[in-house]
């Protein structure tokens, strides 16, 4: 049974050309440091009886608690003009009506983590400290959690 580790996960963005369905094309936005899991919290909807005398429950919504942050190491000629080209493309398709699909990449699995998200307004500014690599920070608003799906190679020179 083959482990997976978190060496040469990638992470990057795609636009839908056709609102809601999966982007074919890919951008990844380089020199990632971290990624927010989502971890999924199943509410509960209460379906008591006044005859009974526990509490009967079933499974509800799934909750994503909405907001996802992911962590870029700043580099003036690589990751900084990636993440204001991924805020640019997100305002422009939902201008659109289009959505920005998330992909979180294993290289050794067939299937990747794929989420639908909204961008900020801006670029955040990100906390700065002494002796400390540069480290920005995005927070990303989950608007539907697809899960698990094909993989999507990354375009080249986006």
């Amino acid at each position: 049974m083959a482990k997976l580790s978190t060496l040469g996960v990638t992470f990057g963005y795609g636009i839908e050309t056709t609102a809601g369905t999966k982007p074919t094309t890919f951008t990844q936005l380089p020199e990632c440091e971290s990624i927010g899991g989502i971890s999924l919290e199943t509410e509960q909807i209460d379906v008591s009886s006044l005859e009974d005398y526990i509490s009967q429950y079933v499974a509800g919504r799934q909750d994503t608690g909405g907001t996802w942050e992911i962590t870029f190491h700043m580099d003036p000629e690589g990751s900084i003009p990636a993440i204001k080209k991924l805020y640019k493309d997100a305002a422009t398709a939902k201008e659109g009506g289009k959505g920005v699909w998330f992909q979180v990449m294993f290289p050794d699995m067939s299937d990747a983590f794929f989420a639908i998200a909204e961008t900020g307004r801006e670029i955040p500014l990100p906390d700065i400290a002494g002796n400390e690599a540069a480290i920005m920070s995005i927070s990303l608003v989950i608007v539907d959690y697809k899960a698990l799906d094909a993989k999507v190679a990354w375009t080249t020179g986006g």
